[in-house]
């Protein structure tokens, strides 16, 4: 009997099963190594991320525009009549009410001129009493007694009482003009303020400043500085933001920084040709005088005002993009197209896409992808000037 061919078929089949269990094993290796790795990669520890809140805010932009502080008023006095400082009452620092003495002028003619003219004012009152009781008592006695007196005497004596009448008017005009002149001597502060610079001493000859081609020097000057105006250039990008009562705020470097608020008071209302700019003036109360006129201020202005809208920090949008990563319930990332609105130095607007308290990731997206589990962290972003 042949016993080789069973023999021989039974190690093949011994064989076979071999390597069927052997393919078994590789396979369910192959599968554990995968759900092992799949397992892996989900429980691995997940990447932190910088994420913060998407809230509503008050957005806004601004412009910072260097000023100059100036008096609200000022003016330099000259007198009207020319003469010699008799007496200068004020120095510069002199604080002065409205209506104060500053100055007196001597001008002898000019009081002589007032006493001529006083005298001639009497002698002409005196004429025309002498004229009008003439006149009078001829129409008395043609009063009683008609015919007596010819019609030409009475035509004559009224015509002199009308004269010397006119003559009294005429000499009072001529003493209350040199009595004007004479109180032109006088100097005195048209309101109240400082005087900031003094032009004349006791002595000096003052030519009248009648005319504004004159050389003619002042006496003083007066600056009202309780009250400053601050003017500043807007630039036309921004002349349509500017309007009455808006929101100013001053800050003034050689105090320290320190800051004060404010309303724009009044504007031009047309743009400079040369400049491309619009004069804007606000009003600073100066009560303490700690302001003084010539410090350089900067004016800070708001525009574009959007209250209580949504916004993300700038560094959640990468340059050029229309879309955020959200870090949804699940912790994973989202990409979500958005569409914004107003930038501001730190902020877009959103205004279609995200919802009020989602958390938006913030800085490099390169390593990250949708769908990825993360770890997200609130931090404050970086501002961008």
């Amino acid at each position: 009997m042949n016993f080789a061919t069973p023999i021989v078929n039974k190690r093949w089949g011994m064989v076979a099963l071999a390597a069927v269990l052997l393919g078994a094993v590789l396979v369910a290796r192959s599968w554990h190594g995968r759900a092992a790795r799949a397992a892996t990669a989900d429980t691995a520890i997940a990447p932190v991320v910088a994420v913060a809140r998407v809230e509503r805010e008050d957005l806004f932009r601004q412009i910072s525009i260097p000023a100059e502080f100036r008096p609200y008023t000022e003016v330099e006095l000259h007198a009207k009549v020319s003469g010699y400082v008799k007496d200068m009452r004020v120095d510069i620092g002199d604080r002065v009410k409205a209506g104060q003495l500053l100055a007196v002028l001597e001008v002898p003619e000019l009081t002589d001129d007032f006493d001529h003219a006083v005298a001639s004012h009497r002698r002409a009152q005196a004429d025309y009493r002498d004229a009008h009781v003439a006149y009078t008592r001829l129409l008395a006695v043609n009063k009683d007694h008609p015919n007596l007196i010819a019609q030409q005497d009475l035509d004559t004596a009224e015509a002199r009482d009308a004269t010397a009448e006119g003559a009294v008017a005429a000499a009072k005009a001529d003493v209350d003009k040199y009595r004007t002149m004479v109180g032109y001597t006088r100097i005195t502060a048209p309101f109240g303020g400082v005087i900031t610079r003094r032009y004349a001493d006791p002595g000096s000859l003052i030519q009248a400043g009648t005319a504004s081609n004159t050389q003619a020097m002042p006496l003083v000057r007066v600056s009202d500085n309780s009250l400053l105006r601050l003017d500043f250039p807007v630039s036309v990008d921004y002349v349509r933001g500017i309007h009455l009562d808006a929101p100013v705020s001053v800050s003034v470097g050689s105090l320290g920084g320190r800051v004060y608020s404010g309303k724009i008071s009044r504007f031009s209302g047309r743009i400079d040709d040369s400049t491309r700019t619009m004069v804007v003036e606000m009003e600073v109360p100066n009560p303490s005088l700690e302001l003084v006129p010539g410090m350089y201020a900067t004016v800070t202005l708001k525009f574009d005002e959007r209250p209580q809208t949504l916004a993300v920090p700038i560094e959640a949008v990468p340059a050029g993009a229309k879309s955020v990563l959200v870090v949804n319930s699940a912790q994973r990332l989202e990409e979500r197209p958005v569409t914004l609105g107003l930038e501001t130095s730190a902020r877009y607007e959103v205004l279609r896409g995200l919802n009020e308290g989602e958390l938006v990731m913030i800085g490099n997206r390169a390593q990250l992808a949708p769908g990825q589990k993360v770890e997200p962290r609130i931090t404050a972003p970086l501002a961008r000037e």
